[in-house]
């Protein structure tokens, strides 16, 4: 009763500062912006989720009955897949790369997606996720003071979070990923000045740690 009770009699509108359109019956949809939303759209999607490891022929057509059960799931429920937005990364050095067709169309190729902030290429590497260098360029570029109570919060707040965000996901585990990391605080530290008779281990807790140099 308390799902039933979200989804019968939903009405929206639009509103305009003061001027409002006619209540529309909402009939089919999961309501957004509710705590029950995400549980509802999970629940919806449910169906559509595989996965498949293609070793053979056989298994590009089972992958292909697959999508065409979709297209029926799809069709059962008034939804209708974006051809154009769906792409197939083929991961693997002897992958065969078999095409594969959706709503009658063959599916695009492509290398590297970009989801929720975190990017995956057909090669599982890591080294397009961080974005700290570039950032730290054009703080260095566009800001002329290196005040350490100037730099250090921008560096913080615009630099830092791309090393850290979902790391847990893309956590550097080679060298040449934890040397480009490492590359990019040795930049940060670089910036402020004041910081060019300390020890390296002592500027990094500096730029993450520390307010101000003095307080070393």
């Amino acid at each position: 009763m308390w799902v039933s009770n979200c989804l019968r009699n939903r009405k929206q509108r639009v509103a305009i500062n003061d001027t409002h359109s006619d209540w529309v019956t909402v009939s089919s949809g999961v309501p957004l912006g509710s705590i029950l939303g995400p549980i509802l759209f999970n629940i919806f999607i449910n169906m559509t989720l595989n996965c498949k490891v293609i070793d053979i022929e056989e298994d590009s057509m089972l992958l292909q009955r697959d999508l065409y059960r979709l297209e029926a799931w799809a069709d059962k429920w008034q939804k209708r897949f974006n051809t154009d937005k769906c792409k197939v990364m083929h991961v693997g050095r002897n992958n065969a790369s078999h095409p594969y067709i959706l709503n009658g169309k063959t599916v695009g190729n492509t290398d590297m997606e970009k989801d929720l902030g975190i990017f995956v290429n057909s090669k599982l590497s890591r080294r397009n996720q961080c974005k700290a260098n570039k950032i730290m360029g054009y703080i260095k570029r566009g800001i002329d003071a290196r005040d350490e109570n100037i730099v250090l919060p921008l560096y913080k707040s615009l630099v830092r979070p791309h090393m850290e965000y979902c790391v847990q996901f893309w956590a550097p585990v080679n060298k040449g990923d934890i040397a480009e990391l490492e590359r990019d605080q040795r930049r940060a530290t670089k910036v402020i000045t004041g910081m060019g008779g300390l020890q390296y281990h002592i500027k990094i807790r500096v730029i993450h740690f520390r307010k101000k140099t003095t307080e070393v």
